[in-house]
């Protein structure tokens, strides 16, 4: 393999560039008009331009990507994350066309792809499963005779898709068929599949995914857990490794319950199972991402390894680097993802300019991220602008270290999520290790409390700013004043 194509953009565009620079290997960028002048473009030893801003006119294009391939000699794809990178038919036309794909095969990423067809595949290899059916469910009165059964609270979930998209949270039957009919125009509209399941709703659930790899001999190994308990609308912003509550011997269960299900698709590459922990415990498989993930970097920083490049080794037909036996856990380390986003507000997106950004330094403090001072964040595409990656000696140490990262990270121009961040890493719940996936349900019901825990004056100032703004918008004011005083409050936020 001497030329790679990464079929993606951003901080992970980045992230394949340096380890193929560091093999000896030509790097192709591809970027639409928003991306024209992204770093991922400008570190690349070729780029292609691949199309208008919106995904489905550029990073989606699949024909337009292989053109380019077959034009500059490229092969090797690399899909990154997101985009194109769980495309059973996109990784199909990549290895007709002669390339290497570097990932799973179609067939393995259409198993795991669906979670229906993926319970069905773990079941025979005795992986657990969370209470309820494997199959599709569309009459919502065969649902509620399920729920019955397995008893309330129970999730629908979309059997297609993921990130939260088509799950729907049921308490009681008087409202199931409502939900049902939301979870499955969400999917329909998402996934352009309508297909949904019903299963036990876990109390107290933590999500623990186990790192994997496999390769054409048959080998495979899991490479430890990350906890990912710490999300916003089902979607994480915090994760660590290890987790603080797995003991080593329900950690070898778990991993070995992880190679059973590379084992139950043939799969080959980096690949990540995905468990629901309850609280006495129990774990239950919940799906697999047939991928990178974007949390790998915390996996990175406690076994020492290059997971790009295992997974470019694989796809050219090596053994694994390493045997299960020669893998250990050294240190702990947490990653924040640092998403350009108004935590006041409920996390929505916050567009806007990089006035100022400034990243923080220093011995095991590490940042992938994608954008330069100045540059506008995109509308087009996910709002993370960076992940933060810090590792300790102990989890003590990691959590010390990564909120004296976040006070060195400068960013002005939008709101970022780097104050829930620290709001976290500060709370009892989660230094304690006593959290789940409920955390901001829990603790965050007024995200202004975040302005409550924070030390340093300028903080305190917003707090104060906030308070004043609350107090002002139950007076009566003249339009013109009330305008002026909006302007005033945004600008002392900003």
């Amino acid at each position: 393999m001497k030329k790679v194509l990464i079929a993606n953009r951003g901080e992970i565009a980045r992230r394949v560039i340096r380890t193929l620079k560091k093999m000896g290997i030509k790097s192709v960028a591809i970027y639409s008009d928003a991306d024209a002048n992204a770093p991922h473009v400008l570190e690349a030893d070729e780029s292609v331009y691949v199309g208008e801003s919106p995904s489905a006119e550029s990073y989606l294009k699949q024909d337009v990507i292989l053109k380019h391939c077959k034009t500059l000699g490229v092969d090797g794809i690399h899909p990154g994350y997101g985009f194109l990178s769980e495309n059973g038919e996109f990784a199909k036309k990549v290895t007709d066309a002669g390339m290497t794909f570097i990932g799973p095969s179609p067939q393995a990423m259409a198993v795991m792809g669906d979670k229906l067809s993926a319970k069905q595949a773990v079941k025979e290899f005795n992986v657990p499963l969370v209470p309820g059916v494997d199959r599709a469910i569309t009459d919502s009165d065969e649902a509620k005779q399920i729920a019955k059964q397995i008893g309330y609270p129970v999730l629908i979930k979309a059997s297609a898709g993921g990130g939260g998209k088509g799950m729907r949270l049921v308490e009681s039957e008087d409202v199931l068929e409502e939900q049902m009919k939301l979870a499955q125009n969400e999917a329909r509209s998402s996934f352009g599949n309508d297909a949904c399941f019903v299963e036990k709703f876990v109390t107290k659930p933590r999500h623990i995914e186990i790192q994997v790899f496999a390769d054409r001999q048959g080998n495979v190994v899991y490479l430890f857990e990350r906890e990912c308990s710490i999300q916003r609308r089902h979607q994480k912003v915090i994760e660590e490794a290890p987790s603080a509550v797995l003991t080593p011997a329900l950690r070898e269960q778990m991993g070995n319950a992880a190679i059973n299900v590379c084992k139950a698709c043939d799969y080959e590459g980096a690949g990540t199972v995905e468990f629901l922990l309850d609280a006495d415990l129990n774990f239950y498989f919940l799906e697999m991402n047939t991928r990178l993930q974007v949390e790998h970097p915390v996996t990175e920083e406690i076994t020492g390894l290059d997971l790009v490049e295992w997974q470019i080794r694989v796809a050219r037909g090596e053994n694994l680097p390493k045997s299960q036996d020669e893998l250990h856990i050294n240190g702990h380390a947490i990653e924040v993802r640092v998403y350009a986003e108004d935590t006041i507000n409920g996390f929505t997106p916050d567009i806007g300019n990089l006035k100022r950004y400034r990243v923080p330094s220093g011995k095991n403090v590490r940042v992938d991220d994608a954008f330069l001072e100045g540059m506008d964040i995109p509308i087009y595409y996910d709002p993370m602008i960076a992940k933060l990656i810090v590792w300790g000696e102990t989890r003590e140490k990691a959590i010390e270290k990564t909120i004296k990262a976040i006070d060195e990270y400068q960013i002005s121009g939008l709101k970022t999520t780097l104050d829930f961040g620290k709001y976290v890493l500060q709370h009892q719940a989660f230094t304690s290790g006593d959290f789940d996936t409920n955390f901001v349900r829990h603790y965050l019901e007024d995200p202004r409390i975040i302005y409550t825990t924070m030390k340093d004056e300028s903080e305190a100032l917003v707090h104060g700013i906030n308070k004043i703004w609350e107090s002002i918008k139950e007076r009566d004011c003249n339009e013109f004043a009330s305008k002026q005083i909006t302007s005033s409050w945004k600008n002392a936020r900003s």
